[in-house]
């Protein structure tokens, strides 16, 4: 066993949830946030402002087709010319427009599903992937099972600001150390059932530079030995503004995304990618106030392994 293999067994064991909700269990890390949680979360509201979370589902980016993933094809149905021309077989001059949209899931901001990653064949909660996830999508956890779900206290940790003064290197492993010391910088401390919101500053480079190798490249992000941290405080989701999450290249030379191999299938956590965090992190750092109300509710595509999300954090 290579010592990449070792690690991701020993994490494995270490940070399992399998079984702590009982076998038949969908909803993994969403269970630490209860309904008194949320009532807690929504007094964070004090004047009402609103922060989308959201890259454009655009053309122009930020795919280049790793992995198959594309851009969003936006297609009109119906324009103003048809509707001026009247020949939409509509009576009395009534005119409309109306179109069609084709894109991989995961194409900008999105959740990853528990469907979405497996280890050794196995899914989230210890079931056999091909009992999961079959060419007709996944029919036990599809992200449909928590459309309603992801809502509560988030939190924003802006490593990128207080580590490495606006925004990280590709490559900067994030550690648990990082982390505190981010939430100590800001007064914060991180609680159970928290959507916890990491800025590394790579989207804003992306955002100025083109946007490159932002989606699939090199990237700063979390390191494999946060997932202690993540399991202990019982967080019930993380999400980035990286493609994804974990820090590319990744710190085992033979292993592809670990953390994921950890996070998703056996602690049952929710990863965020290609949040657009910088608006908000500018009025945290305004006010000093890093706990916000979260609702991130997926697109509830049926079976989907992953889904489209406009997170919006309100303060």
């Amino acid at each position: 066993m290579t010592d990449a293999a070792a690690a991701i067994a020993a994490a494995a064991q270490r940070c399992s949830n399998i079984g702590r909700w009982g076998p038949d269990d969908v909803l993994g890390t969403l269970n630490h946030i209860t309904d008194a949680d949320r009532v807690a979360a929504a007094r964070l509201v004090t004047r009402g402002r609103t922060f989308s979370l959201s890259l454009p589902y655009s053309a122009d980016g930020p795919q280049r087709g790793w992995r198959r993933r594309t851009n969003p094809v936006h297609t009109m149905l119906d324009t103003g010319l048809d509707a001026e021309h009247g020949n939409q077989g509509f009576p009395h001059g009534l005119g409309g427009a109306d179109d069609v949209i084709a894109m991989p899931l995961q194409c900008s901001t999105h959740w990853d599903g528990l469907g979405h990653i497996f280890d050794h064949g196995r899914a989230w909660n210890g079931r056999r992937a091909s009992a999961v996830v079959t060419s007709e999508g996944d029919a036990v956890t599809g992200i449909e099972t928590v459309r309603g779900l992801i809502s509560g206290r988030g939190v924003l940790l802006d490593v990128g600001r207080v580590v490495g003064g606006g925004e990280l290197p590709d490559g900067f492993a994030i550690t648990e150390q990082h982390l505190l010391d981010t939430a100590g910088a800001h007064g914060i401390d991180v609680r159970r059932g928290d959507l916890v919101c990491v800025r590394t500053g790579r989207l804003t480079r992306a955002r100025s530079e083109g946007w490159g190798e932002y989606a699939g490249g090199p990237s700063p992000g979390l390191s494999f030995g946060t997932l202690d941290w993540l399991h202990r405080n019982e967080i019930a989701g993380i999400a980035t503004d990286t493609w994804g999450c974990e820090v590319r290249p990744n710190e085992f030379d033979d292993a592809f995304q670990p953390l994921h191999q950890v996070a998703i299938p056996h602690i049952g956590l929710f990863l965020g990618e290609m949040w657009n965090l910088d608006e908000l992190a500018e009025d945290c750092a305004a006010d000093s106030t890093y706990a916000f109300w979260l609702t991130a509710a997926p697109i509830p595509v049926t079976g989907a392994v992953g889904a489209p999300v406009n997170p919006v954090a309100v303060k």
